[in-house]
């Protein structure tokens, strides 16, 4: 970790600004003034035209309060700054994007929500990240009946990678998404996400839970997010805890935020070979050691790229940047779905130690691009 710090202080962050000409004598007027202001002229008649004069078809703001840094909690927006350049690097470096982080030194949904709107005439796409729930849910609602287009990495970013890699890993284990027990522990944005995807992708045996425990219909006290979540799984209303909630599961998805959530005691209730995505980072729920004590033969996936079959939004997010800015659409449940099984798609014979491409896989970006402009 000592080196992380020593690579972020030496480079003094991860991005920059490059300019795409060179300035000289000879086009000093016509990049700047008095060429500048016919630009202008032309793009106040018709403010779209600011797509094809400007950079903003290729700009994606990278939007987060801070209230959900990773590693680190609620804290101030600045500390969530390096996370967000990693996601601007990233942008850049696999689809061509310039992207800019902004950390907003507020927590008030509505004025995020705001000033996302006051920032719309400069940027072509929004990003909310690291965004606490469920203010980030209900930030994506309001922001879904507008005229712009946001895509919710925490939430939709993470369900789409994991659908892509449950559906390979069916494949392996001879069973199919609407016959699998599924478990899901975690009920923030992720698990939610991931709840939604999976609901319309087919499962008909969901049950998530969350610290309080396992949602069920009447638990009292929860959220619409957690009714809706209540409303749409757990078909018997099994009331308990975290084991009551994986026994018998065939598969158990974490996205808790909570290291070592999971022991071999855990696993030995689940049905046979069983699938494990312990997604928490930068610690899982349970590392693989720990699942050997309890079963020979299982699959397992983490965000983490030490290990195989690393389940992490960045395999998704730049491509779904790239289709959705090129072809000025929004994203919903049939498109997710759609990248999702094209994602799949790409391990042409999974097996328990590849159920997902790399993040760097060059195919990624055009696959994804191409599904999204002719979904």
């Amino acid at each position: 970790m000592q080196d992380a710090l020593k690579i972020h202080k030496k480079l003094k962050g991860k991005i920059g600004i490059k300019p795409k000409v060179r300035v000289s004598k000879k086009n000093f007027g016509l990049i700047y003034t008095p060429g500048v202001a016919q630009v202008a002229k032309v793009i106040a008649k018709n403010p779209a035209l600011s797509f094809e004069y400007t950079s903003r078809g290729n700009n994606v703001a990278i939007i987060t309060d801070g209230s959900r840094t990773l590693g680190a909690g609620n804290v101030a927006p600045e500390a969530s700054l390096p996370v967000m350049e990693g996601k601007a690097l990233f942008l850049n470096v696999l689809a061509g994007i310039d992207a800019y982080p902004l950390c907003l030194d507020t927590k008030s949904k509505e004025e995020i929500i705001r000033t996302i709107e006051i920032l719309s005439p400069s940027f072509a796409a929004f990003n909310l990240e690291d965004v606490l729930a469920p203010k980030c849910l209900d930030i994506m609602e309001e922001l879904r009946k507008k005229d712009l287009v946001v895509f919710h990495d925490d939430e939709q970013g993470v369900a789409i990678v994991v659908l892509a890699a449950l559906l390979n890993a069916f494949k392996i284990v001879g069973k199919k998404m609407e016959n699998a027990r599924i478990c899901i522990g975690g009920a923030g944005a992720a698990g939610y996400g991931i709840f939604k995807l999976l609901s319309y992708a087919g499962a008909k045996n969901l049950l998530v839970f969350d610290a309080k425990g396992i949602i069920f219909r009447g638990r009292g006290g929860d959220n619409k997010y957690l009714e809706e979540i209540a409303n749409g799984s757990n078909e018997e209303n099994i009331t308990g805890g975290k084991k009551e909630a994986i026994r018998g599961s065939d598969v158990f998805i974490g996205v808790t935020g909570v290291s070592g959530l999971l022991d071999s005691s855990d696993v030995s209730l689940m049905g046979e070979s069983p699938i494990i995505f312990a997604l928490s980072n930068p610690a899982p729920e349970i590392l693989p050691k720990e699942i050997k004590k309890a079963a020979g033969k299982f699959i397992f996936a983490s965000g983490r790229p030490d290990f195989s079959n690393q389940i992490n939004n960045i395999i998704a997010f730049p491509g779904v940047f790239r289709g959705l800015i090129d072809a000025r659409k929004k994203m919903d449940l049939a498109l997710e779905l759609k990248i999702a099984k094209v994602i799949a798609g790409l391990v042409k014979k999974p097996r328990p130690d590849l159920i997902i491409s790399n993040p760097f896989d060059k195919r990624l970006l055009k696959t994804i691009v191409n599904c999204i402009k002719h979904r």
